[in-house]
């Protein structure tokens, strides 16, 4: 009697493994300033590790009252995909062990991606772009650069369009395949411009070819009854709908890349 076939397992996208897979909590991230658990989530014979943030752990925000973390957070991955950079990791809302939350797939950073860093200048070199003179220590200065990268040029982008109020260096993710993933996303689609970031490279410089492409997609999809402005309605406000149809607008009018706005901040603390 022959052995019976064996049948491989079929295909299962992220998004399906996240929002069906059983959940299994494998350890606390506690340099999380919210609950934050690493868990493995396996469905028909796959498993991938994952994050997930209940939100019975969020710490309330006095400037973000509205809605939770974990809803900003899968409004900013549907976002991400709307754009087709793919820039925020698969992320979705569901139940958990400890109840509702965000789940996003983990990302495996490589380390020797440099991105960021301090240099004894004060222009920066070929490759490099210029964010500010950061102080290190006895009384010294350094230009504190990142990458002229494309990657993190359409961050710089998406940052804008969802208003994020913390995108600072550890929230960069590149990977070995050459991807570049951002994560973090809980202080984002604020009504009132939150916007700070350490991706001030660009700021004032025209907007490429392709940002202005990907931006006239972002307004078709914002328009109210469209696919987006559907699926963003049920995670953050009406009012937040609104704004960042506005920020979009007022995106493709400008042309360029935002500028800080000079009222606050616009470097988070501490920016790594």
């Amino acid at each position: 009697m022959s052995a019976p076939e064996r049948i491989p397992p079929r295909s299962v996208t992220p998004v399906e493994l996240l929002t069906e897979g059983e959940l299994t909590v494998r350890g606390r991230i506690r340099e999380a300033s919210n609950a934050a658990l690493f868990c493995t989530a396996a469905h028909e014979g796959r498993e991938a590790s994952c994050v997930y943030k209940p939100v019975a752990g969020e710490r309330p925000l006095w400037d973000f009252p509205d809605g939770t973390l974990a809803e900003r957070e899968v409004a900013a991955y549907e976002v991400s995909e709307a754009t087709g950079w793919g820039l925020v990791p698969p992320t979705v809302l569901r139940d958990g062990p400890y109840g509702e939350g965000m789940v996003q797939l983990w990302i495996d950073a490589a380390p020797e991606a440099e991105l960021l860093a301090l240099v004894d200048a004060e222009e920066p070199e070929p490759g490099w772009k210029a964010i500010a003179l950061a102080e290190v220590g006895d009384g010294k200065t350094a230009l504190l650069v990142h990458a002229d990268d494309e990657r993190l040029r359409r961050m710089a982008v998406l940052d804008a369009v969802i208003n994020n109020a913390d995108r600072k260096g550890g929230h960069l993710l590149p990977t070995g395949e050459g991807r570049l993933y951002g994560i973090d996303h809980g202080v984002t689609f604020n009504v009132e411009n939150k916007l700070r970031t350490l991706l001030w490279g660009w700021a004032g410089e025209p907007l490429t070819e392709e940002a202005i492409e990907v931006l006239g997609g972002l307004r078709d999809g914002l328009k109210e009854g469209a696919a987006l402005a559907v699926r963003l309605a049920g995670l953050i406000t009406t009012a937040e709908v609104a704004a960042t149809r506005a920020r979009v607008e007022a995106l493709l009018t400008a042309g360029k890349h935002p500028e800080p706005s000079g009222e606050w901040p616009a470097i988070p603390w501490p920016p790594v």
